[in-house]
């Protein structure tokens, strides 16, 4: 617990100096959010507002890398998350690159980034089907039971990445958003991270200090959301950019993958799932009502807003949502305990 409390308190302290080295950078490069016409007209403000912030959160973490040696467990599990935010961020980056150069909302084409998608989430598939450390082996949430899902575990692994991603870059759309939610996210993670050393312990050193690793993990990723939010924070003096946004989605559902949990991401990760669910169910209902909207605005969070909250109680109800679905996501490994 202490090498958690410690992971915590340094990335957040390294997430802090980033901001404030990287924030004046950015700005004198102009490197600044455009605003959808379509959007909300509340967002017109934010024009110009650095962009690409994510990298304040992804060096610090990405460093704990220089620690892993020294905390015992197979390296692997804390390189190949990370690895995996590296990669992720990187089509993040290309994407928002892309729309700062040409100085519009839409940087890459919906075809290029999946295309980037199919191909990290292919290679990470495999890379876990071919692990013994992982297998193809899940647990199912709310039971005791593991299921070998053979050579269809890669294409579940593969949807789970580019489901996860996606909908934290659409969860990434007020202030502190997907910082704050990601944070509870991150806690809940930790929670369960806990219990399952506890579990393993008495079977097993070696997992047992495996699922300590990612405990480390869970750590950087709460102290670099904590640290994030002292500039994203409403009103946000920087934002993440899909940088930022896939990289966290990329960290979380690797991290899940290799506790052999990939079904969790749909509890602990509930309000991206909400968001993106609202985007479907939005665009579906307006093609088969010819043009009428199930809400006012998605994804979701954009319908609250329209409806006269705040931005600020907007991600405080989301957050707190969040929360009660972490809580529920322990719930649900209670049955390895048996």
């Amino acid at each position: 617990m202490y090498k958690f409390a410690a992971a915590i308190v340094i990335t957040f302290i390294l997430t802090v100096i980033c901001g404030k080295i990287l924030l004046p950078y950015l700005r004198r490069l102009k490197i600044g959010q455009h605003i959808k016409e379509n959007g909300p007209q509340e967002h017109k403000s934010k024009e110009g507002t650095p962009m690409m912030g994510g990298f304040m959160f992804i060096i610090p973490i990405a460093l704990s890398l220089v620690a892993a040696p020294f905390l015992g467990g197979d390296f692997q599990f804390m390189l190949v998350p990370v690895l995996m935010m590296l990669a992720c961020g990187a089509i993040g980056f290309v994407d928002d690159y892309i729309k700062v150069v040409k100085k519009r909302s839409l940087g890459l084409k919906g075809i290029q980034k999946i295309a980037a998608q199919l191909v990290v989430s292919g290679a990470f598939a495999i890379y876990a089907y071919l692990s013994p450390a992982v297998s193809s082996v899940i647990f199912i949430p709310f039971t005791d039971i593991t299921v070998d899902l053979g050579i269809w575990y890669i294409p579940l692994i593969m949807i789970a990445v580019i489901a996860t991603t996606n909908s934290t870059n659409i969860t990434d759309g007020l202030d502190g958003l997907l910082s704050s939610v990601t944070l509870v996210v991150s806690c809940g993670l930790a929670a369960i991270l806990v219990l399952m050393s506890t579990i393993f312990y008495a079977s097993s050193a070696a997992d047992a200090q495996n699922m300590q690793l990612l405990l480390t993990l869970a750590g950087c990723v709460m102290g670099g959301c904590l640290g994030f939010l002292v500039y994203n924070a409403h009103p946000a003096k920087v934002f993440m950019g899909d940088t930022g946004s896939l990289a966290l989605g990329g960290i979380l559902i690797a991290m899940c993958v290799m506790m052999k949990m990939p079904l969790l991401i749909v509890i602990l990760g509930f309000v991206y799932v909400f968001e993106s669910i609202s985007v479907i169910l939005q665009v579906g209902y307006f093609k088969l009502t010819g043009g009428k909207r199930l809400f006012k605005m998605a994804p979701v969070h954009h319908h609250f807003q329209k409806k006269g909250y705040k931005e600020t109680k907007v991600v405080l109800l989301f957050t707190l949502a969040q929360g009660v679905m972490s809580i529920l996501a322990l719930l649900s490994v209670m049955p390895l305990f048996k």
